[in-house]
């Protein structure tokens, strides 16, 4: 339903010809640079990214089917990482396939209403991520500084209805950037160096400059990080205090061992996203651009699956059970 009304508003605006915009014929797509080299080392780049996409897709899957397979793990914060690792999946989807189809292509053009689908569609996951994030961290929070309240703070219904909050708002914020962006005028050129539909070049291209968007955009960006970053921060602040005050060196282990997992993602994506989003990087180099972009929008996605099963003992036990589980119905046909 929102594709559908996207795409109809998308091409309206395509067909129209701004008052004023008369020396040339609207943009109808736009060409997405990428890695501009030779042949031999597109091939490459092709291979090494689909290489790391087929990766992260089984990496995010086994959590989701681990977290489905082991009842043990039914608990409101395996929930969330099974909703993170889904969203994950989707997130990389949305930029990698076009990028990596752009590496086998001549023209590597793509669409006025497919260049803003994606754009809405890159920056809604990661907008639904800061939220999911905030939400682990709100969980562990309860966890550990609230044990006695958890059970009845944290149920498996809430739960699941915060889930739902964070895709519903996550997906509601960047109408009103993605909006404002479209409705600029865009008569050429029409060549945006980048291997994705990013805000920044996109405004670039306007035939007009655009001030009062550029400034809502760049203060949306900055609210919507640094809110949730320092919610994150604030949490985790509170519950490493906690954490300080368990007598046992064996539950100091368990609980940082825990909350270890989740610090490492939020270290990697902030960290990457408030380079490339917040400081004045806007203008550096596209290609610092570019690799500070794909350090969050590809590599994050596929090194959270080793971060979480690595650090966490019941995640690998469930991992272990899930591929003896598989071996197991592999193996019972060839016995009959």
């Amino acid at each position: 339903m929102v594709m559908s009304c996207c795409c109809s508003f998308l091409e309206k605006k395509k067909m129209k010809n701004p008052e004023g915009n008369n020396r040339s014929d609207p943009v109808s797509e736009f060409i997405l640079l990428g890695f501009p080299c030779t042949w031999e080392v597109q091939i490459f780049l092709f291979s090494l990214f689909s290489v790391i996409y087929v990766l992260t897709l089984t990496g995010n899957l086994c959590i989701i089917c681990a977290v489905w397979w082991d009842h043990h793990l039914h608990t409101p914060m395996y929930i969330l990482l099974a909703n993170f690792s889904f969203l994950e999946m989707w997130y990389v989807t949305s930029t990698v396939p076009n990028m990596l189809a752009n590496f086998l292509s001549e023209t590597k053009t793509i669409s006025f209403s497919g260049c803003f689908l994606q754009f809405y569609f890159f920056f809604s996951m990661g907008t639904t991520e800061t939220f999911i994030l905030s939400a682990m961290a709100f969980d562990r929070y309860v966890a550990i500084c609230r044990p006695l309240h958890y059970p009845t703070v944290m149920t498996l219904q809430r739960c699941i209805r915060l889930g739902a909050c964070c895709w519903l708002c996550g997906f509601s914020c960047f109408l009103l950037p993605v909006y404002l962006i479209s409705q600029l005028p865009f008569c050429g050129p029409n060549t945006i160096d980048h291997f994705l539909c990013d805000p920044g070049p996109l405004m670039k291209l306007s035939c007009m400059p655009a001030p009062a968007t550029e400034i809502i955009c760049a203060t949306f960006n900055s609210v919507l990080i640094f809110s949730t970053f320092l919610f994150i921060t604030s949490s985790y602040t509170l519950v490493i205090r906690a954490v300080l005050r368990v007598p046992s060196a064996e539950g100091r282990h368990k609980a940082f061992s825990t909350c270890g997992s989740h610090l490492a993602v939020v270290s990697l994506f902030y960290g990457s996203i408030m380079v490339m989003y917040v400081s004045p990087t806007a203008g550096n180099p596209a290609g610092i651009q570019k690799i500070v972009t794909l350090s969050y929008s590809v590599m994050t996605p596929l090194f959270n699956p080793l971060i979480y099963s690595l650090r966490n003992k019941e995640m690998k036990e469930a991992l272990r059970k899930l591929f003896r589980s598989v071996i197991f119905v592999q193996r019972k046909p060839l016995k009959n």
